[in-house]
């Protein structure tokens, strides 16, 4: 019988802040990504890293809300080293545009962004919005990105971190790897945002196998229940404060939901340790029945995570000669 690699423990919790998390730290000299850093934990994750010195660039689709951002961190931080550059996940011209125009090495990738529960809709491709833009936007950037966290891989200060912003939501479906654009099953939102979260998680598994022996460490991080964001747009209010008065979720502020994913770019124990899915800043058990937290066997499946990462690849191949 194969034994459970131990769980990583950190000094953090769900209390911990995001700005705690790196009180510590000193990211000078390293550069980082933040997608969808406009509201939410995405600022608050450009924040702390922008507090602990890193060099961060706003990967927003709204340059000009993004812009007001930087005009907030930088009057809390003092740091100067911000911008903003345009970038749609949804839009495979848009993520190739962004990294065609990329020319440094890059040490932290945040893959903050996303959407939740959306409405039935497709991107140009014919792709479901929720697994195009959470899983394939992603996936295109971060694998477009890769010579360039390969060249930040061995430099000082560590290795070159990738974070997979992901969700408790994965628990709701695994990858339908035989519809995974509901082309032929009757479209059901929250089945769609849970199977984008899983294949976050899967990216993670199979992007750390792939690319650890070039000083990259890649993590999947679900940040808890937080709602001042605009991720939850598309909820029924009324079901949500149902679901809080419920007792199952722990509400966190932003600078708190930010706290899992800037741990996993920044803290430096987690050096090559990869792979793996964290909540409240601490590696998560295998999800038990009738408890909503720990990381669902699906979503931690090799064998899945490898189709995965071959389907991605065929998706974008596909996309790019149309």
């Amino acid at each position: 019988m194969t034994q459970e690699p131990t769980l990583v423990t950190t000094p953090f919790d769900a209390e911990s802040t995001a700005r705690e998390v790196v009180a510590d730290i000193d990211l000078t000299g390293r550069r980082a990504i933040v997608t969808g850093a406009t509201s939410g934990i995405g600022v608050e994750t450009a924040r702390a890293l922008a507090g602990a010195g890193a060099e961060v660039t706003l990967a927003v689709r709204d340059v000009g809300a993004g812009e007001r951002v930087i005009e907030d961190i930088r009057a809390t931080t003092g740091n100067d080293r911000l911008r903003a550059l345009p970038l749609d996940l949804a839009d495979q011209a848009s993520v190739a545009d962004f990294v065609a125009a990329w020319r440094e090495s890059l040490h932290i990738l945040i893959n903050n962004a996303g959407v939740m529960m959306t409405p039935e809709t497709r991107t140009p491709e014919g792709w479901e919005t929720q697994f195009a833009t959470n899983h394939l936007g992603h996936f295109a950037l971060a694998t477009g990105l890769h010579p360039a966290l390969a060249a930040a891989g061995g430099g000082a200060g560590g290795g070159a971190r990738v974070v997979a912003v992901t969700s408790v939501g994965h628990l709701r479906s695994g990858v339908h790897f035989d519809d995974i654009h509901f082309r032929d099953r009757p479209y059901d939102p929250e089945a769609a945002y849970g199977q984008s979260k899983t294949a976050n998680v899967l990216f993670a598994v199979e992007a750390q196998r792939r690319w650890a022996d070039d000083g990259i460490t890649v993590n999947a991080g679900h940040p808890g229940a937080v709602l001042e964001t605009r991720l939850t747009r598309h909820l029924d209010q009324e079901a949500v404060n149902a679901a809080m008065r419920s007792g199952n979720y722990h509400v966190k502020s932003p600078e708190q939901g930010a706290a899992t994913a800037v741990l996993l770019g920044t803290w430096p124990p987690l050096e090559g340790v990869g792979g793996r899915y964290f909540e409240d800043c601490n590696e998560a058990p295998r999800h038990e029945d009738g408890v909503r937290a720990g990381v669902a066997d699906h979503a931690l499946d090799p064998g899945a995570a490898e189709r995965l990462w071959q389907l991605s690849t065929a998706e974008l191949a596909a996309a790019s000669r149309v």
